[in-house]
């Protein structure tokens, strides 16, 4: 499976210096934001559009190369036993900002089929803790998505 995955990147992204820490950082934060749209244990169309263009508009890539990024995510994250090797390379090469950027992604993920699940929620505050994002930063960044949505949903 990591094999597959660094040939994508290597196809996809021509890599340059510090090419494997990005391809892997990469990989990591789409795991992530997989493991947000499956985790009520219902995939909708609308996560998928929205988790599509969050990873085409944050790296970069064509749309071809987001299906097979997400496609490599859902199987990495399927094998997984946890979340920690996801995890542990966001803190250590994302910066406080980013990880908050990161869970305002997740909680727009969520939100994606109009209805914020308990599992989801539950899901994101996992990860918010264990990416080290503090708890008002955690509700800011929901607050901020709902208000983008117009109004406050549950």
């Amino acid at each position: 499976m990591l094999d597959a995955i660094q040939q994508f990147f290597t196809r996809t992204l021509a890599p340059q210096d510090d090419a494997n820490r990005a391809l892997t950082l990469e990989l990591a934060t789409a795991a992530l934001l997989c493991e947000v749209v499956r985790a009520d244990y219902q995939t909708e169309p609308q996560e998928l559009d929205t988790l599509r263009d969050m990873l085409q508009s944050r790296f970069s890539l064509n749309r071809a190369a987001v299906d097979e990024l997400m496609e490599l995510a859902a199987a990495e994250a399927d094998q997984a036993v946890d979340h920690f090797q996801f995890v542990r390379l966001v803190n250590e090469h994302y910066d406080y900002v980013d990880k908050v950027e990161l869970v305002e992604l997740m909680w727009r993920l969520a939100y994606a089929d109009e209805q914020l699940d308990a599992l989801e929620e539950h899901r994101i505050r996992k990860l918010a803790d264990l990416l080290f994002v503090r708890h008002s930063d955690f509700i800011r960044t929901k607050l901020r998505v709902q208000e983008g949505r117009g109004g406050a949903q549950t």
